[in-house]
């Protein structure tokens, strides 16, 4: 009986590390959720899944996917706690442990540690992406780069009418609205406004809110600046990077009793975000192809 009492214990532990997990996505649950995903050609950042931002510029496009880097890394670490965990229940343990019916000294220094390697790694991936974007919008708002003219006028080669104050307000109108259908948790008002890839990011996300039952909503959302920080042309397309600078209120939900379960109803959140954008040269129309985290 104290092996099975010791078994649901180590059950109930790996939920509970696997929901915080979870809570580490919902905390900033914006459209993009606060996180870098998507593809820009060549300049893509590798980013390590769908809740740490990017790190450095890298050829390889980001990788989509659910979850990805708290759930593998987490899923690997929670597998060996509970391979510890098991271990010291079937097996018998130190006195007071698992294996006497209890929790010991062993399994809270085991869960402490892997907390504890678990925190460090995303905060480190999250401090490479930063210092990844750092330099572009320090040079942006020192003033205009060299490279950021040659890219502007690849692009106008390709499309004399090319004007980025036009330019900043489509990227302001496919941001408002994108947000909008987040919220609305129904994206086929704006399948049209971003690429195939990043639509299906989003409605993964999007089910997951209607499978848990919950809706964030994103309100008062004002848009304090719109920059250009990268512009260049390759393989037929032009890419655009466009660093916005906001703030809205941004909470989750309960759909059947209303409650707030993440965020708050008061107090707003101020963030900075570089969304790419991306067309395949000429008048075609501009679409969403990547968020990173400033």
């Amino acid at each position: 009986m104290k092996r099975y009492k010791g078994l649901a214990i180590s059950l109930i532990l790996m939920m509970l590390l696997a929901g915080g997990a979870v809570l580490a996505q919902d905390a900033f649950a914006r459209a993009g959720g606060g996180r870098s995903f998507g593809s820009s050609g060549s300049r893509s950042y590798a980013s390590p899944g769908r809740v740490a931002p990017g790190q450095a510029a890298s050829p390889a496009p980001a990788q989509p996917g659910g979850g990805g880097f708290l759930r593998s890394m987490g899923g690997g670490m929670l597998g060996g706690l509970f391979g510890g965990m098991l271990f010291s229940t079937l097996f018998g343990g130190p006195a007071g442990g698992f294996g006497g019916g209890g929790i010991g000294i062993f399994e809270i220094l085991l869960l402490g540690a892997g907390g504890y390697v678990l925190y460090n790694v995303v905060t480190r991936k999250r401090r490479e992406a930063q210092a990844a974007l750092q330099p572009q919008v320090a040079q942006t708002r020192g003033g205009r780069t060299a490279a950021m003219e040659d890219g502007i006028g690849q692009i106008r080669r390709m499309d004399a009418s090319f004007d980025e104050g036009r330019f900043k307000e489509t990227a302001m109108d496919i941001f408002f609205k994108i947000q909008g259908a987040w919220t609305g948790r129904c994206l086929s008002a704006g399948n049209s406004l971003a690429t195939a890839e990043m639509n299906g990011i989003l409605q993964e996300d999007i089910d997951r809110f209607l499978r848990e039952k919950k809706v964030n909503r994103l309100e008062n959302i004002a848009v304090r600046n719109v920059e250009i920080i990268e512009a260049w042309q390759e393989s037929g397309q032009d890419f655009i990077r466009t660093l916005f600078s906001a703030n809205l209120l941004d909470y989750t939900t309960d759909d059947a009793t209303g409650d707030v379960v993440s965020g708050s109803r008061t107090a707003p959140v101020k963030f900075e975000e570089c969304w790419t954008f991306t067309r395949a040269g000429g008048n075609d129309a501009w679409k969403l192809s990547a968020i990173h985290q400033v």
